[in-house]
């Protein structure tokens, strides 16, 4: 019985300890809440600030909701040490900021390609080398940019599929942006016959390209002889138009096709078919009629 008594008298001055403790943390727990409180409140703040202020200097979205949400996290957390700090817990805060270290390592070495598209993320909303909406070729993917995260970057290609890339593989290679500088030239590689005057020709391509609808009348429309092919001499025109999207592209390279087309039809300019010469002897130079004559096999006229 004494031993049951004396159990009995240690829990309840255990008992009455923690409450007496209980009641002296009251003034901490108090103050720890309304830290908690104030903190909350103020990293909204903070946030709203933070968009209203760099609104315009950050003119990525994505970017400046990182930014606002990284300055609400940070007003939050430094809330809730503080409010530790106040319940004398300061090796809690000490534990926490070492495991914290420790899982944010492993988590690095676990998500690489996830870390590394976040950090392409963010560098290209700084940097901004595409928006939404451009016309692109990164890689093998060539489309119309409709989305861009911190993350991934959505396509929507030429035969209207869904296309989501990696941040990395965008910021890593090569990146072309035909809507960037609002003007495209287009390449035009055509064959005329060697019998033609050169001169004239470039004179009725010219013409007849310059009057399409579509190519721009203050950007030059150039015109070069590039070599003397197997059955024509060959020439490249090039002239500029406005970088409105690649169908806008199709459609006056079509244009000017056409026209090229009729204006040689109205002026008697031929570009020729491929032309091939078949040569039977060994040496070469002898055509086929000799060839069948010397072997006794010409063929005999009919009386």
């Amino acid at each position: 019985m004494v031993e049951a008594w004396n159990a009995v008298e240690l829990i309840e001055d255990k008992l009455v300890g923690w409450t007496k403790a209980f009641i002296q943390m009251l003034p901490n727990l108090a103050l720890a809440a309304l830290i908690v409180v104030l903190g909350a409140l103020l990293a909204r703040l903070a946030r709203s600030l933070t968009h209203k202020l760099l609104g315009k200097a950050i003119p990525s979205t994505t970017l400046l909701r990182l930014v606002g949400n990284s300055i609400y996290l940070l007003v939050i957390m430094m809330a809730l040490f503080a409010a530790l700090s106040v319940l004398h817990l300061d090796k809690t805060v000490t534990s926490i900021l070492a495991g914290a270290g420790i899982i944010g390592l492993a988590l690095g070495f676990a998500f690489q390609d996830i870390a590394a598209n976040f950090i392409s993320g963010i560098l290209m909303a700084v940097q901004r080398p595409v928006r939404v909406g451009e016309l692109i070729e990164t890689g093998d993917h060539f489309g119309t940019v409709e989305r861009i995260d911190l993350r991934t970057m959505e396509l929507r290609n030429q035969q209207g599929i869904q296309v989501i890339i990696p941040n990395k593989d965008v910021f890593q290679n090569a990146l072309m942006n035909y809507t960037r500088n609002g003007i495209r030239r287009i390449d035009l590689q055509v064959g005329i016959s060697y019998g033609e005057d050169l001169e004239r020709v470039e004179r009725i391509t010219m013409a007849a390209v310059k009057a399409v609808d579509g190519v721009l009348a203050d950007k030059p429309v150039e015109h070069y002889y590039i070599e003397f092919g197997d059955s024509s001499i060959n020439y490249e025109i090039r002239f500029w138009i406005e970088a409105k999207g690649q169908s806008h592209y199709n459609s006056v390279r079509s244009l000017a096709i056409k026209a090229i087309k009729a204006a040689y039809n109205k002026e008697g300019i031929t570009i020729p078919f491929p032309i091939r010469t078949l040569d039977f002897g060994i040496k070469g130079g002898e055509k086929l009629d000799a060839m069948l004559r010397s072997a006794g096999q010409a063929p005999t006229k009919r009386e």
